[in-house]
């Protein structure tokens, strides 16, 4: 699914999708232990309704190979979190990035590793001709 097609997800699913990065794939099963560790019953099946809400959005691929299906994410961390700041800059600042960049460099604390980082990273992008 492109990614400006895909809905946006709920706190709950981004959970799922961020242990599903952390960890790779994984059952449902796995993912309710690792999310809800103290868990039961009803944990298993929020997870499991968290799952089919994210494959209905396009952001979780099933494995229905084996008898337990196994779940792994099918859009990228980077791949999310690059949306998510384009949808911000759309919204918030008619699609410039340059705001919302500018603000989380002067309000966030920035390692001097990151800034290395970033500086490299800067030097390396060639910009984009009308």
């Amino acid at each position: 699914m492109p990614a400006h097609d895909r809905p946006d997800v709920t706190d709950a699913e981004l959970g799922v999708l961020q242990a599903l990065w952390d960890d790779g794939p994984s059952t449902i099963r796995q993912l309710t232990d690792r999310l809800y560790p103290s868990g039961g019953t009803s944990h298993y099946a929020t997870v499991q309704k968290l799952l089919e809400r994210l494959e209905q959005k396009g952001c979780v691929a099933r494995n229905r190979a084996a008898m337990t299906h196994v779940f792994a994410a099918s859009v990228s961390r980077e791949a999310f979190v690059g949306d998510r700041v384009r949808a911000v800059a759309e919204r918030l600042c008619g699609g410039s990035i340059a705001p919302v960049l500018t603000h989380l460099l002067k309000t966030e604390s920035i390692s001097e590793g990151d800034r290395k980082e970033l500086r490299k990273l800067l030097n390396t992008i060639q910009p984009k001709m009308p």
